[in-house]
């Protein structure tokens, strides 16, 4: 079934909460419990209450079934590594039991845990990071060509099929998580290189940002592992033009191919649902950056924007993306 613009942005910010003092309010916010962290005045995450039995707790967590939260107990003096010391040896025990199914994919990359004042409270395990609902961080590039002959056409990667998350879907020309540590400018370079094969020097001189996207997504069945986990995010976009000649390559197993697509097959392809979710979104960004997608040409146009910069309700660290 075609699908509006609208649906595409709604597909990847998919999470949504009763409104205050509906009856099903109750019901909704029993499926969850927030995590916390001891010193930390703020919820850093939501986790399903599905996922609560399946993990193999140490004494030091707290998990309060009253108040519905569950506590990393660390001392009031804890450091940031002492934090990530606890929960590594939580999820190790997780995973030798074999009850969560992501945890078989141990990545040895973090991904930050901030608080309040943008301070890194602890990081975890970047396959482990959904389970916890924390916020996480990731950049995304989209190349493009745009000619007399032929106009604007941008270069849509394929995933390859054997890819455990969204196999075989379509996505931007580069993407990646954002480790601890790592700035976005820096990230984005990397994968372009990694998963494209486009030089790092040409990148830093023509790369432009088109600013920070955020949405809360609900993992389905094509992002592997568990469904119905949480994903609050926020993506750091860039757009690149390449010259005429430069063909991005994969250069590693995550892209299987690269093709150009015009602004209409783009569209459609869209509303067709061929795009991975928050590579679905990035793409709607470009078209707006460029003025192709406005307020004249796309009736949902402010509903939109509101699905790419969804507010979150957690400790949010927004970095200079250039």
């Amino acid at each position: 079934m075609t699908r509006t613009i609208l649906d595409v942005v709604k597909e990847c910010d998919n999470f949504t909460t009763p409104e205050r003092g509906e009856a099903t309010a109750p019901d909704f916010w029993r499926q969850y419990y927030t995590f916390q962290i001891n010193g930390c005045n703020a919820v850093l995450g939501y986790i399903r209450q599905a996922i609560i039995g399946k993990i193999q707790w140490s004494d030091a967590w707290i998990i309060d079934r009253q108040s519905r939260a569950v506590i990393l107990n660390t001392p009031s003096t804890a450091t940031r590594e002492t934090r990530s010391e606890a929960l590594i040896q939580t999820l190790r025990a997780t995973q030798k039991h074999g009850t969560i199914s992501m945890l078989s994919k141990w990545r040895n990359e973090t991904f930050p845990v901030y608080d309040l004042q943008g301070n890194v409270l602890l990081e975890i395990e970047r396959c482990a990071s959904a389970l916890f609902g924390i916020v996480t961080y990731g950049v995304q590039l989209l190349c493009y060509v745009n000619d007399d002959r032929d106009g604007l056409r941008l270069w849509i990667g394929k995933r390859s099929s054997r890819k455990q998350t969204y196999p075989g879907m379509l996505d931007c020309t580069a993407a990646g998580g954002l480790p601890t540590g790592t700035l976005p400018l820096d990230a984005i370079m990397c994968e372009a290189q990694e998963e494209a094969s486009i030089p790092g020097e040409y990148t830093k001189r023509h790369i432009e940002s088109m600013g920070p996207i955020s949405y809360f997504h609900v993992r389905g069945p094509k992002a592997g592992g568990e469904i119905g986990l949480l994903q609050p995010e926020v993506e750091y976009t860039y757009q690149l033009e390449l010259e005429a000649g430069m063909v991005p390559t994969p250069s590693d197993t995550e892209v299987e191919s690269f093709t150009l697509y015009s602004v209409e097959e783009t569209l459609e392809s869209l509303k067709h649902g061929l795009f991975k979710p928050n590579s679905a979104v990035v793409i709607v960004k470009f078209f707006i950056e460029l003025g192709l997608m406005c307020p004249e040409n796309e009736p949902d146009y402010s509903e939109i924007l509101s699905h790419l910069s969804r507010p979150l309700e957690f400790p949010v660290v927004i970095h200079s993306s250039t």
